[in-house]
């Protein structure tokens, strides 16, 4: 196998982002897991693993990068939203609540605000 340098990680994250945007999560998951392994101070190559295991509804993998993605940065409201997705999908939804609503407390987009149910009084 060829040497492994910081540009071709660099190929291989941009090409794990057009993998996942056409819908081949478990692809990007293998080029990342490359990344990873050289950089696993990289949050944004972390925060694009738990993007494509959610995809691939690896739930417990997504849930765990999303974990030490707001570990890193805490109020990083995407990170809080997909998580609490994760949650809601794996039938944890007072788990899920709670991250939607930090997501919409450190982002008011109306997305994050409408799955916050600020409104509903849960």
């Amino acid at each position: 196998m060829p040497e492994r340098t910081p540009e071709t990680h660099v190929i291989d994250f941009r090409a794990a982002e057009r993998l996942l945007a056409a819908r081949d999560p478990r692809g990007a998951v293998k080029l990342l897991d490359s990344v990873i392994a050289a950089h696993p101070e990289n949050t944004a190559a972390r925060l694009l693993r738990a993007r494509a295991f959610f995809a691939a509804a690896q739930l417990r993998p997504a849930e765990l990068e999303f974990e030490l993605v707001l570990e890193r940065e805490p109020d990083n409201a995407f990170a809080h939203f997909a998580l609490a997705r994760t949650f809601q999908r794996s039938g944890r939804s007072e788990a899920a609540v709670r991250h939607f609503r930090l997501a919409a407390a450190l982002d008011p987009n109306p997305e994050y605000l409408r799955a916050a149910r600020f409104d509903t009084g849960v």
